[in-house]
């Protein structure tokens, strides 16, 4: 059984470590739990210890706990999101992570409209161009931001990325600092009107040296509740 707790202590203090050595602060890293497959017993424990932001990859996933919880917890969808699941959470999720392509971001931005909602959404970015990973490539990522800019009620906050999986964090450096090139670069042309563009970016494996190269989000499922386990019961 997991020590939340215990566990939740050990990536604070990574955090905080990772903040100092890149001179960020601590509130510009949002820690992100990613409670895919776990209980809902296991998402109240880490609300006890402070936990606010969760990520969930499956809409069913998330509707089935969204009620479950309290409502001051911010859900985020980092999942891959299909068209037609859109219209479930649009109203009821902080950030969708996983935008690949501009049909998605249109269908996003036709049921903000409906529900009378703004869409906040990162724009996937599959920076190391792995062939079993979604999103879009560097080098089309501008571009559709742009596009995706003028769609009514919904609004590009920044990037994401799944970086490969590798015993060793340093070998992801290279990726997370790409796609903060990018951020810069976006952010300089002003596309969006907004004054900062976002990253997603690290996971158990390597968060340390996504904070250090500029993640606004980490997203930590292992390092919270332990190795994958049940579905939700």
């Amino acid at each position: 059984m997991a020590n939340i707790r215990e566990n939740l202590m050990n990536v604070e203090q990574e955090i905080q470590r990772a903040c100092d050595r890149s001179g960020r602060k601590r509130n510009e890293v949002s820690l992100i739990a990613v409670s895919k497959t776990k209980p809902i017993s296991m998402l109240q424990e880490a609300y006890a210890e402070g936990i606010r932001d969760f990520g969930e990859n499956r809409v069913q996933e998330l509707m089935e706990k969204i009620p479950l919880m309290p409502s001051d917890v911010r859900w985020h969808m980092i999942g891959h999101l299909q068209r037609n699941k859109v219209k479930y959470i649009i109203d009821k999720v902080s950030l969708i992570h996983s935008v690949d392509s501009f049909a998605l971001a249109e269908e996003i931005s036709r049921e903000a409209v409906k529900k009378h909602v703004t869409a906040n959404i990162l724009i996937e970015v599959n920076v190391a161009e792995e062939s079993s990973k979604f999103g879009v490539t560097v080098e089309n990522a501008p571009e559709l931001v742009a596009k995706i800019a003028e769609l009514p009620a919904i609004q590009v906050k920044g990037f994401m990325t799944v970086a490969p999986f590798t015993e060793h964090q340093e070998e992801n450096r290279i990726y997370f600092h790409k796609l903060m090139q990018l951020a810069v670069d976006i952010d300089s042309k002003n596309i969006d009107n907004n004054n900062a563009f976002l990253l997603s970016m690290g996971m158990t494996g390597d968060y340390s040296v996504a904070i250090e190269e500029g993640a606004a989000y980490i997203r930590v499922g292992t390092g919270i509740f332990g190795e994958r386990g049940s579905v939700i019961e």
